[in-house]
């Protein structure tokens, strides 16, 4: 018992003496932040071609003997040195942009996409092509209007966009799929879900269960139509369902705009679907992973991932880290609790 008593104060004053250079740490990192401009961020750029090259030569130095890889290597020497010589003589390969957006119900990724778009619009022409790899499942309209206001960028200066949707484009996510002058889907995504929708608790009766007045004061008419503690009228809901209904017809507009070929109207439904039904809708053009397409892009495009990342400091790196740890706790979580429900 002894022994056990030690070792738990050896332990205790360990983790002390581990948390006080934590947080040392980040009292030193704050002070050093203080006066820098924030906001800074660097654009990185990854030459996917040459990722699909490593893993087709990693691959290839497993499975092949030493004669048949090294006459592979000779071959491969020639067409090296032919494409040099062809890029000397300026024949240009067009280049392909990929861009990623990761959607949350605040579009948070619109962010660094904004920047991505800017920097790529520098040097890209009609003859290039960008391509976005979308997920999301939609969230605030304001928040997904000006995500796709930024997509627009792309259309309005003439370069096709391709949009790839491997998982879910639903709502605002669609919305920011229609803008592609071509729409590529996995069989299995999820798309549509063309509709608004609003929610919120009321707790009046509760409040006048236990005797406890609420008062809501406003000056004009509609500044408040909706409320969670106060007593809701059939006017007000009247009125919250009308601005509903105008959002759900400027997002059916918004849609139709971009993708003529559709029966809007047949869509717009709220419902969503499979990419194989999808296709049928119209509501894409072809199914296809991400993953397929871009790599044979590479076998005759130059194909470049860019990536936006914001400076973060000490503080900020330490508390996303935390929050990922909790997330992919809750997420595990979830998922077994919830794994006989979904196929």
């Amino acid at each position: 018992m002894e022994f056990i008593f030690d070792y738990a104060s050896f332990l205790a004053k360990t983790v002390t003496v581990v948390i006080a250079i934590v947080v040392v740490l980040v009292v030193i990192a704050s002070m050093r932040g203080r006066g820098r401009r924030s906001g800074g961020g660097q654009l990185h750029v990854t030459k996917l071609n040459d990722f699909y090259k490593g893993l087709r030569d990693r691959l290839e130095g497993s499975l092949l003997d030493k004669a048949r890889l090294k006459a592979l290597r000779k071959s491969q020497a020639k067409e090296q040195k032919k494409d040099k010589k062809d890029k000397n003589q300026a024949v240009v390969k067009p280049r392909v942009y990929v861009l990623d957006f990761d959607g949350d119900i605040k579009a948070s990724a619109t962010e660094s996409m904004r920047h991505e778009i800017t920097a790529l619009l520098t040097l890209a022409t009609d003859k290039d092509e960008v391509v976005l790899r979308l997920e999301s499942g939609g969230g605030m309209v304001h928040s997904y209007g000006l995500a796709s206001s930024q997509l627009a960028r792309i259309r309005q200066a003439g370069i096709p966009l391709t949009i790839c949707i491997d998982k879910v484009a639903a709502s605002g996510g669609y919305m920011m799929a229609c803008i592609g002058t071509r729409i590529i889907s996995a069989p299995f995504a999820v798309l549509g879900s063309i509709g608004v929708v609003a929610q919120l608790p009321n707790v009046n009766r509760l409040l006048k269960k236990h005797d406890i007045d609420f008062e809501v004061l406003t000056a004009g008419e509609y500044k408040r139509t909706l409320t969670v503690f106060g007593e809701n009228t059939e006017k007000g809901r009247e009125k919250f369902q009308q601005d509903l209904d105008i959002t759900h017809e400027l997002f059916k507009n918004f849609v139709a705009s971009y993708r003529p070929q559709l029966q809007i109207d047949e869509v717009a439904t709220g419902e969503v679907w499979l990419g194989m039904a999808a296709k049928d809708k119209q509501l894409v053009d072809e199914l296809k992973t991400s993953d397929e397409y871009l790599s044979e892009k590479a076998k005759t495009a130059e194909v470049f991932h860019l990536h936006y990342a914001e400076r973060k400091s000490l503080q900020e790196r330490v508390g996303l880290a935390a929050s990922s740890s909790v997330d992919r706790l809750v997420t595990g979580w979830w998922s077994k609790l919830m794994q006989q429900r979904f196929w």
